[in-house]
Parts: C-alpha cells; structure tokens; sequence
C-alpha cells in the first residue's frame, strides 16, 4: 500500500480565486470561439464581489463596437504576478468566462461610480470622454495556481473572500528578500533536504502559510510551509513567523 502524502492546508480554491482578483494583477480581454483571437489589455479593469467585470476600452476599438447593443462571448484573463523577480513571475491565472456588453449612458455612469466605490482610479473619469465601459456577466470561472487547477462557479467565486494579508503581500514580500535575506535563510532548514542549495526565494503569503519559490538548476519548486493555525491579523502573522525561524523571544512576545 502506498504512503498517503498529507499537503499543508492553504486556501480554498473560491478564496484564492478572490484573492487574485482584488489584488488587481495584469489582466487581458479576449473573444472566445474565435480562433487566434487578439489579446486586449484594457484601460482599466476591475472584478467585482459577484464575479461579473468592468473594463475600459476606447470607444473606437474593434470590440467596443461588436458589444454595442449585444453580448459578444469573452473572457478576462488576470494573471497573479510574484511580487519580486523570478525566473518564472505569474503565481496563478483566473479565467472568467461570460458575456461582455458596452454600457452607454446612464448605466456607464453607474458602472462607473460602482468601481470607484472599490477602486478609486482616475482613469474612470475618462467614461464617457473617449473611454467606454463594458461589462462581463459571468457564466464560469477556472483557476490554475500553485495548488492545482479549478473550475468554480460564481456563486461560489460570491461567496468567498480575500485572503486578509492580499494589500499588503506586495510589499512585506518585497523587504523580506530585500532586506531580511538572513530570515530567509533560516527558513531553508524547513525545506526537504533535495532543496537546501536552491536559490530560496520568497513567494507568497497568506492565512494559511508563507510560499517560497526554490530556484535551482534542474528547474523551479514551490514549498509550502504552513502556520500552526490559520491567522488574520498582522499581530499573528507575526508570532508565527518567528515560530517557523525559530525565534527565541517568541514566548515574550504578545
């Protein structure tokens, strides 16, 4: 009988999938059915908590004028990038397939006013001044990530939740490898043995764990480490990071 090999626990897919999302990466629109379709990089995209899409583009673009006045199959594309430099940079890719309509008018303006209650970018008051919203109305969505690949729903996708840490991973991440290589090498010791002389970088961080990317010759690994409990305040976060690089102060700390 084989030896059952018991994964570190990690976000559910729905939550990742969140979290990719309100962490607003690089994103491309693209036709779907359509063989060799453009890959379109929108003027400004935002998803919203139900899955569906905003996005800005041009009024004279191609695709502007297909959806004006009928739904055209599409797909948003949002790619999760490592926030320092990798060989290999995309984390994780979300793909939200449904049907994309240009908006005119009023409901531009509400579109409009819908993002900025979330995201409030300047570029959204170029709707209606040479810049048109449109918006995907979701049918499915599929993840593929570090932990494997996934197709969800959208009530699913509604009725999950960022991880707590996604506006901050970005820089934490970043003055880890910048300026705490030395924690970082102390967490090599946690690593199975095949991986200690790779180039230890830091990958990703969230409730369940912190990420490390294994550079080595033969090619890219990503490791897991899991905290001893799921955390949501920075406070927590904290004690278990210096838990994993075996803090001698940890006990004094609170």
């Amino acid at each position: 009988m084989g030896q059952t090999v018991r994964r570190p626990p990690c976000p559910q897919p729905a939550d990742r999938a969140r979290t990719i999302a309100a962490r607003g990466g690089r994103a491309s629109v693209l036709r779907t059915g359509v063989e060799d379709a453009d890959r379109i990089e929108p003027h400004l995209h935002h998803v919203h908590a139900d899955g569906a899409v905003t996005v800005l583009l041009p009024d004279d673009h191609p695709l502007v004028r297909m959806a004006t006045g009928e739904d055209v199959a599409a797909m948003v594309e949002l790619a999760d990038r490592a926030p320092v430099a990798l060989r290999e940079p995309v984390r994780g890719l979300l793909w939200i397939t449904g049907w994309l309509r240009a908006l005119g008018g009023a409901d531009a303006r509400r579109a409009a006013l819908a993002v900025a209650e979330e995201l409030a970018d300047s570029r959204l008051l170029d709707v209606g001044h040479g810049m048109t919203a449109l918006r995907l109305t979701p049918v499915s969505l599929v993840l593929a990530d570090g932990e494997g690949t996934c197709s969800l729903r959208p009530a699913e996708f509604g009725s999950a939740r960022p991880d707590p840490f996604c506006r901050h991973e970005d820089h934490w991440l970043r003055h880890l490898e910048l300026a705490h290589r030395d924690v970082v090498g102390m967490l090599t010791r946690l690593l199975p043995d095949h991986l200690r002389g790779g180039h230890v970088r830091p990958l990703g961080l969230d409730r369940y764990g912190l990420r490390l990317r294994v550079e080595t010759p033969d090619g890219d690994h990503d490791v897991r480490l899991a905290f001893s409990e799921p955390v949501d305040t920075p406070g927590a976060l904290g004690s278990e990071l210096r838990r994993m690089v075996g803090c001698p102060f940890l006990n004094q700390v609170r």
